[in-house]
């Protein structure tokens, strides 16, 4: 290979020296020089031609798959050494603002933008029904739920308390807690000392005090803060005391404490943003936004603990199902997927999912689109892979990130019927409000 690119820079070298002369030819009979005047223009280097350069990117793939491939490193050490060697160098990379790091991918050119399978990444605020960017999401479901406080301060304090604060173990600590309180004043109704919590008290400061919200629900609920004296003590104490008109309702309370063991967080949830085109041979290229790639902190700190773990198993051999779940592994890293589905008369019927979303859920993000939605059909991936609706498999461990074209088919039956009356397998199937909105591609 060392003399083949040593050939094509000397004919390159030799093109460049200009005309040649005979060695019969005297002195005398050389080319006149040019005059001192005029001083001598240099030539330019030429590069290799578009030919040798293609040749020579054939010749090295041939000789990389002759080659054995190169045994790792076999000590910890020095494999340690080489993954630091190689994490310096992409650091070094990612310096670039051509070469951009792993956790955001390219940003589209200004002229191409226009051109984007979908503008982003967009989610629906539950209490709303807002549509909302990536970094709106936690800002707006706050102030949704501090609104909600003037018509419901029960329901707003229990959202608080489960979407507030991001520890769930420490929220379902608290939680457990205070149904506890609620629980002995239910069954101990004429116990006063059951109707009065502590504020100072240990046990609510470190479960209860702590979380937002709480302080919300006590007084919602019913109880009110108020100082009362303590004996052999100077100074009164805090106390949470629940009113008489909420103790004469004891169903009341039993329903808010339901409500708040079973409540959950109130979450962004994501928009579809479903779309239908007209049929186009560009229904395979994908051109995504970079909502699809950025990575959060969770998911960076993720990527670390797998390139640690990478260290460990370049000294160790992999079997075939090692490497089918290194592979899947690295699906996973994708928080979204944008699919199309190519319908029978040739239309496209595009969405947003979550990577970790189920077969099952595209299925019926498919079945809502159709005209008779109780009929059966399959959905076929790319080499004719058929996607059981039955199986609890994720797009990204079907292959299904960052995007993916399928297919759908009408089941054997249904087609048979379809023949049988005399209509045409692919007259469109979708509702009529989707084929008026439909687009071009």
């Amino acid at each position: 290979m060392k003399k083949f690119f040593q050939e094509i820079k000397a004919d390159i070298k030799f093109k460049s020296a200009g005309p040649g002369q005979k060695l019969t030819e005297s002195a005398g009979e050389k080319a006149p020089k040019e005059k001192p005047s005029q001083p001598l223009v240099r030539q330019p280097r030429q590069g290799p031609t578009n030919e040798a350069q293609m040749a020579a990117a054939a010749a090295l793939a041939r000789l990389e798959q002759k080659q054995p491939r190169a045994r790792g490193p076999t000590s910890q050490d020095s494999i340690r050494n080489q993954v630091r060697k190689e994490l310096r160098a992409e650091a070094t990379v990612s310096g670039n603002p051509e070469a951009r790091g792993s956790n955001t991918a390219p940003e589209p050119k200004e002229g191409g933008s226009a051109h984007l399978a979908v503008p982003g990444v967009y989610f629906t605020c539950p209490l709303t029904g807002a549509i909302l960017r990536k970094d709106q999401r936690d800002a707006r479901i706050r102030e949704a739920i501090l609104m909600h406080f003037s018509t419901d301060p029960v329901a707003a304090s229990i959202m608080k308390i489960h979407t507030f604060n991001k520890d769930r173990d420490r929220v379902k600590l608290g939680v457990d807690t205070i149904a506890k309180y609620l629980d002995n004043i239910h069954l101990h109704p004429e116990e006063e000392k059951y109707r009065k919590i502590k504020v100072q008290n240990k046990v609510f400061q470190e479960r209860i005090h702590c979380l937002e919200g709480t302080h919300e629900f006590f007084e919602a609920i019913g109880f009110q803060k108020v100082l009362l004296p303590i004996p052999d003590q100077e100074g009164p104490e805090e106390f949470y005391v629940l009113s008489e008109a909420a103790l004469a309702e004891p169903q009341s309370l039993e329903r808010h404490k339901e409500q708040l063991l079973s409540a959950e967080p109130v979450r962004a949830t994501l928009a579809r943003q479903r779309r239908v085109f007209r049929p186009s041979p560009l229904a395979s290229q994908f051109d995504l936004p970079a909502d699809f790639f950025n990575l959060t902190a969770e998911e960076i700190k993720r990527e670390q603990r797998l390139r640690s773990e990478a260290v460990e198993r370049l000294s160790v051999l992999r079997t075939k199902a090692m490497r089918e779940r290194e592979e899947q592994r690295e699906m996973r890293k994708y928080t979204y997927t944008l699919l199309r589905v190519r319908l029978p008369d040739g239309c496209l019927l595009q969405g947003t999912f979550y990577a970790r979303e189920r077969v099952a859920v595209l299925y019926g993000f498919v079945r809502e689109a159709l005209q008779n939605d109780w009929l059966p059909f399959e959905l076929l991936a790319s080499g004719g892979q058929k996607l059981s609706e039955d199986e609890n498999l994720a797009f990204n461990e079907c292959g299904l990130v960052p995007s993916a074209l399928l297919t759908f088919s009408w089941d054997a039956a249904v087609l048979e019927d379809i023949r049988a009356a005399g209509t045409q397998p692919d007259t469109s199937i979708l509702k009529p409000e989707l084929l008026s909105a439909i687009e071009k591609l």
